[in-house]
């Protein structure tokens, strides 16, 4: 796997590395996790897995047309 050099502030890598510490992992890895995530979101599969799995579930809306004033029925 390639190397690759960034420039990070001292204060930023102090709490990288204390967030990662708490989470079991390294500032490598999250770095790595991140980068992964935001050049993934942006292709159209995340989108497609979605409607599959809402496929998937099996639910049934019986016919209910949701409006926009129903999300604020309490």
């Amino acid at each position: 796997m390639p190397n690759i050099t960034i420039s990070l502030d001292e204060e930023l890598i102090k709490r990288g590395r204390e967030y990662a510490a708490k989470h079991n992992t390294s500032i490598n890895a999250l770095i790595r996790k991140y980068l992964q995530q935001t050049v993934e979101s942006q292709t159209d599969d995340w989108l497609a897995e979605c409607f599959e799995l809402m496929n998937t579930t099996g639910a049934d809306s019986k016919g209910k047309q949701w409006e926009r004033e129903d999300l604020y029925d309490v």
